[in-house]
């Protein structure tokens, strides 16, 4: 016999470690408060919900978003499983059909027996109960103060940001050309480019245009890594050539030159009847966002599915609170899985979600679970978010920079990285035939 598994929150994290507890035999409640309480970014009530973007990083081998994936998919991940299904042309990264990949999931997991899902809002934690937490950065209000309760301490806080999507057909396809970033995969991606002149003026009308009102910006703690574009641009004229707007490695092939600067759409379903604006998060007023966002060539007549939006993203200070293993250090029946964790990314969620179901799945069954070696990319997240000063704690993507130096040190980048991944798969295949006493091996299967 082995004790249930409650997961807060049907999102990426909740969804895969509902899996992973059920692979193992173990039973899962699985609460989800949507659609009975909503959120101000989720548009369904299916379960791992994309609401920024469509895309899941790079699938180019012996990069770190690789290797965290061929991890994952090494040790059974269902999301991974499912966004290969469910997969739209990104040239070389993974990216899904967002409505088909969340219909999915839901459909999978809810034909689970071992998992029973719950539609309600869960507003207090029961510590003596096994649980996982994966409620994101949404987390209710209610709950929220609940967590601050059992964290002792206030809760941390920054604001994510929502890209803008548009129609296919109101593209003008005469005035942008398709390429990937240096040829690298297939060119998936709408390339719109801009002159010196026509990046002036929208760069002067994004820094005239009206955000949202005054109050909404009040002590923002935007996380370097996804800012509105709005505030990239006020660090600089340049600032937006040097990001998103980068047209390096993107010649025009009606020109043979490269562009003074380019916006890119990346395709957001299978249809391919919308395009959503890659690193085009922006928090200003849905009317001046289709003035400025009109002045970008090939989308002067541009029709938007969705604009630009912000929303809070809420997360503990994990180097204070969890273990490796992602359990309260005062409350070891508690896990904490996905952003509200302290990683960022779709990815990386996924990845905390299937660590916390491995681990609170070996906690059910009475026995204990050792995480993954510190070479290994599941490794080195969960030891950053666990061990990173926790004065200055921010949510981390994965990089190679979170895992350890090699014992020899190589000057080429690209040797160096691929030593590491296989340093890592190494690791991790070791770590995945553990035999030791107490431990529960992974699946070897996914469906």
């Amino acid at each position: 016999m082995s004790e249930a598994v409650q997961i807060i929150g049907a999102g990426l994290a909740g969804a895969e470690a509902a899996w992973q507890c059920a692979k193992r035999g173990v039973p899962v409640e699985l609460y989800e408060m949507r659609p009975v309480r909503s959120t101000p970014a989720h548009q369904t009530s299916d379960f791992a919900e994309l609401v920024c973007s469509n895309s899941l990083k790079s699938e180019s081998e012996n990069t770190a978003p690789w290797l965290l994936k061929e991890e994952m998919r090494r040790a059974g991940s269902l999301l991974l499983q499912l966004a290969r299904e469910c997969a739209v042309p990104a040239g070389h990264a993974l990216a899904v059909d967002r409505a088909a990949f969340a219909s999915r999931v839901t459909e999978v997991i809810s034909q689970e027996p071992l998992i029973e899902v719950k539609r309600e809002e869960v507003a207090q934690i029961d510590s003596a109960k096994i649980t996982i937490i994966a409620t994101g950065p949404l987390t209710s209000n209610a709950l929220s103060e609940d967590i601050a309760r059992l964290t002792g301490a206030d809760h941390l806080s920054f604001y994510d940001s929502i890209s803008p999507i548009v129609e296919a057909d109101s593209i003008d396809m005469g005035k942008v050309y398709l390429a990937a970033r240096y040829d690298k995969g297939t060119a998936d991606y709408i390339n719109c480019p801009m002159s010196k002149e026509e990046y002036d003026r929208f760069y002067d009308a994004l820094l005239a245009a009206q955000p949202v009102e005054e109050k909404d910006w009040e002590n923002l703690n935007y996380f370097e890594s996804c800012l509105p574009i709005e505030e990239i641009a006020r660090r600089g004229r340049d600032t937006l050539r040097f990001g998103p707007m980068k047209p390096v490695g993107l010649r025009d092939p009606k020109t043979g030159k490269t562009p003074y600067a380019v916006v890119q759409l990346r395709q957001e379903n299978l249809r391919a009847d919308s395009y959503n604006l890659v690193g085009f998060q922006n928090h200003l007023k849905f009317g001046e966002q289709a003035q400025v966002l009109r002045l970008i060539p090939g989308l002067e007549n541009a029709r938007f599915l969705r604009y630009g939006q912000i929303h809070r993203n809420t997360y503990i200070n994990a180097p204070t609170l969890l273990r490796e293993t992602l359990q309260m250090k005062e409350y070891p029946h508690i896990f904490f899985a996905g952003q509200i964790c302290g990683v960022e990314g779709y990815v990386e969620s996924i990845a905390a979600g299937l660590m916390a179901g491995v681990h609170a799945a070996a906690l059910g069954m009475g026995g204990e679970s050792v995480p993954p070696p510190r070479e290994t990319a599941l490794g080195s997240l969960v030891h950053y978010i666990t061990h990173a000063d926790a004065k200055n704690f921010q949510p981390a993507n994965i990089t190679f920079d979170l895992l350890p130096p090699l014992e020899r040190k190589i000057r080429d980048r690209k040797e160096r990285h691929k030593q590491q991944c296989e340093r890592a798969l190494d690791g991790f295949e070791r770590w995945r035939h553990r035999e030791k006493e107490g431990n529960i091996p992974l699946p070897a299967s996914i469906l």
